[in-house]
């Protein structure tokens, strides 16, 4: 007897919780429908739904007075995507040149300092040229004694007393006269160290009275009012950046100080090994605060597709998976299935059946399920993206290394 009461206990207790089930929760209603419950509790007058539709909602709000679920909804706004390009590389300086002699000799005198900002054709170092002086000395009295000739022969002729044989070596020797003695110039101008471009002088590597050779490097000379820095970019983005696209850069060391930059040149082909493309950027130093060889991480914002955009409250899952409650012209609520395709600081950028200018629910998503009424309390407008993602692409390559496609 105790056992049939314990049976007839738990089949009230079964009955009441599927009863609750039922009213509390239409997502139930499948369910119930497939093990053919749901019919015989709308027979006997139970405040069951009569939509029998499939949805991830909840069923009429209790309390409510009519005209269709209470909620705030929004407006779909399109939205760019955009993917952020990260790069790390070395900075070089616009120009760079090695100050090395040209002949071998003994240092005579650096009229540069290091850090010293000198004008192209400055002469930086003197090499002993005691030996290519006397040479210039000397074609300067040959050229001066052929010049002297040549008027005398030239008053001759006048007279008619001078031959034709006598008139042309006279001028033979003076032309070569003269070329003796740009030859000797030239060996006396070897003899200097001259800055070829503008720039900085580095640290003097050699002391007046060193011995040094043609390839002995003296100091070397840098332009860095721009600075130039190389980086790769996978295949894909091909097409998508052009020369004089901005790059935001800061240096490893300081990563706090953000400098403006700006895409220089693109590569002409991808590399086949990487399938990458190479890009040179430029930094703007003016006020040479940065050094070349300083390590910089590079980034750049690339357009993407159009997506539609909404605020992350009215996204809702399921074990279906994501969607959004959407409310159509007859204000009637739809499940619209969405994949998130990018988040951000204020908004969700989704891949989703939904047009610009269509209304999704914030608050009150709990009462709804496919084809309810809905009456909209507050209709705010389209999300706006903020300025930061939580979701980016990023390239990260070292210096020198080929960059990974993402």
């Amino acid at each position: 007897m105790r056992v049939i009461s314990y049976v007839a206990v738990s089949i009230v207790l079964i009955a009441v919780a599927l009863v609750g089930w039922a009213v509390f929760l239409p997502a139930s209603h499948p369910v119930l429908e497939r093990a053919g419950l749901l019919a015989p509790m709308r027979a006997v007058g139970l405040p069951v739904a009569a939509d029998e539709s499939r949805g991830g909602g909840g069923g009429p709000p209790f309390g409510g007075g009519g005209g269709g679920v209470r909620v705030v909804a929004q407006e779909v706004g399109m939205v760019d995507a955009d993917d952020r390009l990260g790069a790390i590389g070395t900075a070089e300086a616009l120009r760079s040149v090695s100050l090395t002699p040209e002949v071998s000799g003994r240092l005579e005198e650096v009229f540069a300092t290091a850090g010293e900002w000198v004008e192209a054709g400055t002469v930086i170092a003197q090499l002993d040229a005691e030996a290519q002086e006397l040479a210039v000395d000397r074609a300067e009295l040959r050229l001066q004694d052929a010049q002297a000739r040549a008027d005398r022969v030239a008053q001759l002729r006048e007279s008619g007393a001078a031959t034709e044989v006598q008139i042309q070596e006279a001028d033979l020797a003076l032309n070569q006269a003269r070329l003796d003695l740009r030859d000797a110039e030239f060996e006396l101008r070897r003899r200097q160290i001259v800055a070829p471009v503008s720039g900085y002088v580095g640290l003097i590597g050699s002391e007046p009275g060193n011995q040094v050779s043609s390839g002995t490097e003296i100091a070397r000379l840098d332009d860095r009012s721009t600075l130039l820095v190389e980086f790769n970019i996978p295949e894909r983005f091909v097409g998508l950046v052009n020369a004089g696209d901005t790059l935001d850069v800061s240096p490893l060391s300081r990563p706090q100080e953000l400098v403006q930059g700006r895409i220089r040149a693109v590569d002409a082909r991808v590399d086949q090994a990487s399938r990458s493309l190479r890009l040179q950027g430029e930094i703007d130093n003016s006020n040479d605060r940065l050094r070349p060889g300083m390590a910089f991480r590079i980034t750049g914002r690339l357009p993407g597709q159009s997506y539609p955009s909404v605020d992350p409250l009215s996204i809702q899952w399921d074990r279906r998976g994501a969607f959004v409650w959407a409310v159509d012209n007859d204000d009637k609520a739809t499940r619209v299935p969405i994949e998130i395709v990018q988040r951000r600081d204020d908004a969700v950028l989704l891949r989703a059946d939904l047009d610009e200018g269509m209304r999704v629910v914030l608050e009150g998503v709990q009462n709804l399920r496919p084809g309810a009424e809905v009456s909209i309390d507050e209709l705010m407008e389209p999300a706006t993206p903020g300025s930061g993602d939580l979701l980016t692409r990023r390239l990260e390559e070292t210096d020198g290394a080929d960059s990974p496609d993402i």
